[in-house]
């Protein structure tokens, strides 16, 4: 009788619907209010520049922050240590530089150095996030520190000291020891890894963007016929098929436009098409190793360890498992990273790739719990848009653009707080309801 007397009491407490869509998508909000703010006062920005920026960041960046979503999964939660696999692809980037490797072939050779150097680290800090079970985020900020040290020791005096290195070597400073703070990589047309990647082959944006309308049109049909041939558990939602159709549509309309008035869009940089087949093959990836059987150890892990356990599960494992495969992703994105900058910044070029990769997913809509390819890429999206309006509302507002790039770093940092102030909130309401309906 208690029971259902407080039941009604507990519905009421979830509050208006439209009000908890607002609440659990604020941030995203914010994020889209900033940019456009950012546009309406803004009289520098020109839709090509926005465009062109926009892109290379979001190319730049999205393979990192893909890496995070399987420990999400895993209920690792937000695995800030990713800098530890930033940290090993600069330290393959950096072997490859120092033998003069380039082009596709020191790409590569710098892909399977990351992968041994973080698969060590990684499983490594999987056994120090089982040993810290229920705080692994602040575990992975401070391995992340500690992991800082060790990395600066081995560039400031291992190389050098330990290991003989020539001081004539452009990479290391005049006195022969330690590795310069700011290293060249040396453009791909000079046998470099300097756009290594992105050079192989590139593509108007425009017919880039028709191409993405073409491949949502494709995926929309063949998922419609496979989930009609496999019957009423895989029933199609006709308002998701809709708004793909709806969203293709709108795309390939603006890129044929633009193709046959010759628009300002046609002025956007050009796109790299084998990043970008990466940065697709590792979404595909990571939304397929959810329906094996691995992938459904990570979330009957994320969901409940215990339960997991009874289940069969090696817990433990599963987690080192989802650790080594974010960290070796990582690895490989920090080095996309670098081939596009075209500088190793030695000692600082991965310090914040982690507070950054972890806003960008969050400001997508994902928590420490729940996290998916479309927080990911739309976060990348949104995040990187904020970090180009910056400057330019800091001019506009206030004469200063220096202000702008403050802003940034109060973005980062108040993102993430807000996003787990309210995700701790939501978890304590629902508990709270949870013990009024027993």
């Amino acid at each position: 009788m208690m029971n259902n007397m407080l039941a009604p009491e507990a519905a009421k407490t979830s509050g208006h619907p439209a009000a908890q869509w607002l609440l659990n998508n604020i941030v995203t909000l914010i994020f889209i209010a900033f940019t456009l703010f950012g546009f309406f006062i803004s009289d520098n920005v020109t839709l090509p520049f926005f465009l062109s920026e926009l892109s290379s960041r979001v190319f730049r960046n999205s393979f990192l922050v893909l890496s995070l979503i399987i420990p999400v999964l895993a209920g690792l939660g937000l695995n800030f240590g990713i800098v530890i696999g930033a940290m090993s692809g600069q330290i393959a980037v950096s072997i490859v530089r120092y033998f003069d490797g380039g082009g596709v072939s020191g790409l590569l050779y710098a892909f399977a150095i990351a992968f041994f150097v973080a698969a060590l680290c990684g499983y490594l800090t999987g056994l120090l996030y089982n040993k810290t079970r229920g705080q692994e985020m602040i575990a992975s900020l401070i391995v992340g520190y500690f992991a800082n040290g060790i990395y600066q020791f081995l560039f400031l005096f291992v190389v050098g000291v330990i290991i003989a290195v020539p001081a004539t070597h452009p990479m290391i400073k005049p006195d022969g020891i330690g590795v310069r703070m700011t290293v060249d990589l040396v453009p791909l047309k000079a046998g470099g890894l300097k756009y290594a990647l992105d050079d192989m082959c590139t593509m108007p944006f425009v017919y880039a963007l028709l191409l993405m309308a073409v491949c949502i049109f494709i995926f929309t049909a063949a998922r419609w016929i496979i989930n009609n041939r496999r019957g009423e558990s895989y029933k199609n939602s006709r308002g998701q098929a809709a708004a793909n159709l709806l969203l293709g549509g709108a795309i390939a309309a603006v890129s044929l436009h633009a193709i046959i008035t010759d628009s300002q869009l046609m002025m956007v940089r050009r796109v790299p098409v084998v990043t970008g087949l990466m940065i697709t093959a590792l979404c595909i990836f990571t939304s397929l190793i959810t329906k094996t059987k691995l992938g459904q150890d990570f979330r009957s892990t994320g969901f409940s360890q215990n339960v997991s356990r009874v289940s069969g599960i090696d817990v433990d494992r599963t987690r080192i498992i989802a650790t080594v495969i974010s960290t070796v992703l990582a690895s490989w994105g920090q080095i996309i990273y670098l081939q596009n900058m075209g500088t190793l910044n030695t000692y600082n070029a991965h310090t914040q790739i982690g507070m950054f990769s972890v806003a960008s997913l969050l400001v997508g809509g994902a928590s420490t719990s729940k996290a998916n390819v479309k927080n990911a890429i739309f976060g990348t999206i949104l995040f990187n848009s904020m970090f180009i309006m910056s400057p330019e509302i800091g001019q506009s507002l206030f004469g200063q653009a220096l202000l702008g790039e403050y802003f940034r770093t109060f973005m980062v940092y108040g993102v993430i707080g807000l996003a787990l102030g309210l995700y701790v909130w939501k978890a304590a309401k629902d508990a709270e309801r949870a013990s009024m309906t027993e």
